[in-house]
């Protein structure tokens, strides 16, 4: 198969879903090297060749009231998109999360007649199980994360595959404190907080004040405090830094890092995390944090009637139980987070038996991602190819 000319159509719509393109086109690389890629993604993916079509940030939009507000725009994105990508002839399509994009898109490739393949299952086991009957019609297989998602497909009749998390491939499932603090030249002794508000502009307008807030409360409480925050670029960065020129937080023993997340959080004593993929890489760095989340009060009425789980950080959701607070909306005062922060802080059990709980998880995720991926949509290709 290898000496055919393939043309595969990938679409990613955030940070996390760029990395996973990114190493899954890499994989299938080392399978097809003459295969074509294209469709939407970040830098990640284009280094590795993809045709990116369309700005990924584009498709960086979370909540209710954002999507709505954006919906005109996305539907004609979608059209076009939808276009380009049949006249492009893909032998297979893969769309690498952003279900309330992709999903739409998926379907009419679909009935086109092109196999799809959706990367990452939507949390259909944490709300709107609805979907599953929508993913049915859309997609001919998908590829889970989470051990227990392909079963829920299995028994609504939709092909799956549990693939990993390659978070668990990249991150060393030993300690890397020491040396991310070195790499960052901070003094052992400091007391380290990684502020992770999100990737997305709309995250930073909706927590960027209530982080630095927090951050100017738990200085209060701490001896030598050192604030790490990394944001994901320059748009989030001044959001971040109007943000703290509004708190008149100039004195805060605060750095602001150009990427570098990973580096933050495993320079860390203990995370603030917006809810998402952080959170599992803090856990996978076997980090205390505190999860959160803001979004517009429309958003969030919508989402907490739709909810099934007591829970909504991936580290809670893969251990069964809250093993880290979270705060959320409302409950999200500066005052509770910097309070939840130091208890973590000062919580010596917690800080011996959670490290122990993530090692399990880490060792559970840890599948040879990438290569599981491409292994399982290979013979999707290869009848198309035929």
């Amino acid at each position: 198969m290898s000496a055919v000319q393939l043309t595969i159509g990938m679409v990613a719509g955030e940070a996390s879903g760029d990395l996973l393109g990114a190493h899954l086109i890499a994989a299938l690389r080392a399978h097809l090297p003459e295969a074509r890629f294209v469709g939407i993604g970040g830098p990640k993916m284009e280094s590795q060749g993809l045709d990116s079509l369309y700005p990924m940030e584009r498709l960086a939009v979370r909540g209710y009231a954002e999507v709505l507000r954006h919906y005109p725009g996305l539907v004609r994105m979608r059209r076009k998109l939808k276009l380009a990508l049949l006249a492009a002839r893909p032998q297979l399509f893969i769309g690498i999360d952003a279900p309330d994009f992709n999903l739409g898109l998926e379907a009419g490739l679909k009935r086109a007649g092109v196999p799809v393949v959706h990367y990452v299952s939507p949390s259909v086991w944490a709300w709107r199980g609805s979907r599953v009957a929508v993913i049915a019609r859309s997609v001919d297989h998908m590829l889970t994360l989470f051990p227990f998602e392909a079963a829920i497909y299995a028994k609504a009749g939709i092909a799956a595959t549990y693939v990993g998390h390659p978070l668990a491939d990249l991150i060393p499932e030993q300690d890397q404190t020491a040396s991310a603090r070195a790499q960052l030249r901070i003094a052992p002794e400091r007391k380290v907080i990684a502020l992770l508000p999100g990737s997305r502009q709309s995250e930073l307008r909706y927590m960027a004040d209530t982080f630095i807030a927090t951050a100017k409360l738990l200085a209060q409480k701490i001896e030598r405090p050192l604030f790490l925050v990394p944001l994901v670029s320059r748009e989030t960065r001044e959001i971040f830094e109007a943000a703290l020129y509004r708190a008149d937080a100039g004195e805060l023993p605060l750095t602001i890092l150009f990427g570098h997340a990973r580096d933050a959080l495993a320079a860390a004593d203990v995370a603030l995390v917006a809810s998402g993929t952080a959170t599992l890489e803090a856990a996978l760095l076997k980090k205390p944090m505190v999860i959160t989340y803001k979004m517009a009060e429309a958003s969030w009425l919508l989402m907490r009637r739709m909810g099934y789980l007591p829970y909504i950080g991936l580290p809670n959701v893969l251990a069964g139980e809250f093993v880290v607070p979270e705060l959320l909306q409302h409950d999200a005062t500066p005052e509770n987070l910097a309070q939840a922060l130091h208890n973590s802080l000062n919580d010596s059990m917690l800080r011996a038996r959670l490290p122990q709980r993530f090692a399990a998880i880490h060792r559970q995720l840890k599948c040879n991602t990438a290569e599981q991926a491409a292994r399982a949509v290979l013979p999707l290709l290869a009848r198309a190819a035929a």
